[in-house]
């Protein structure tokens, strides 16, 4: 039991220190963290939009931030910041953005259709959005936002499928955000690739058996003469 024990003490140190990390950056655009031991301590990755306003002038924030890292027990801990690339692919930055807009007082409709739009547009092959909440009225309920090809089972659905999950806070309660994208780079099993094959001309496969008949008889005339 102490190997199952120190796994599940790992399992929730690495969530604590999410949550806290989540909280710290949360107007620089999170989208994602990695937490790796290695020899020399813990590498600690994080996946933002803006990675100045993570480092900080002089690197005065991204030092604290270190510093703050051992209180969670993480031995001698090294932050790395790192852009993200296409924004609209990652879907833990797209929860958080969308959480953001709706604790200003986006609509949820006009919320979930707007980035909904906004990832399809940047080339996703599927993308489905949830929220979650006291939307309408006093009794909970899910809105779902869909477009394009999304898996929710097999394989597929682990390695293909980008998920991220945030919270909106709002007055009258809290809203839970899904994102669930599929890139455009992802191959699904039921993608069929038709490929161009050129079939060449009877006229063409023809013109070599002509020419061999025609210096053959030209070979025979040669030989009488």
């Amino acid at each position: 039991m102490a190997v199952e024990r120190k796994f599940v003490e790992e399992r929730v140190r690495k969530l604590r220190v999410k949550e806290w990390v989540v909280d710290e950056i949360r107007n620089a655009g999170f989208g994602g963290i990695d937490i790796v031991r290695t020899p020399l301590g813990t590498q600690v990755t994080l996946f933002v939009e803006r990675p100045g306003l993570v480092i900080g002038r002089g690197g005065r924030r991204i030092k604290k931030l270190t510093e703050r890292l051992k209180d969670f027990g993480l031995d001698n801990p090294q932050v790395a910041v790192d852009e993200i690339e296409k924004p609209e692919f990652n879907a833990q930055l797209m929860a958080s953005l969308l959480a953001r807009a709706l604790e200003r007082g986006w609509y949820f409709r006009k919320a979930g259709y707007r980035f909904l739009y906004r990832i399809m547009e940047a080339g996703a092959k599927g993308c489905e959005i949830e929220i979650s909440g006291k939307l309408t009225s006093e009794r909970a309920r899910t809105e779902k936002f869909v477009a394009g090809t999304i898996v929710h089972t097999g394989e597929p659905a682990e390695s293909m499928v980008n998920e991220g999950f945030d919270i909106a806070i709002k007055k009258l309660g809290v809203y839970g955000v899904k994102v669930r994208v599929i890139p455009p780079d992802a191959e699904l099993p039921d993608e069929i690739h038709v490929k161009d094959v050129k079939f060449e001309k009877e006229e063409e496969k023809a013109e070599p058996e002509a020419q061999e008949v025609t210096e053959g008889e030209n070979g025979g005339d040669q030989g009488n003469e």
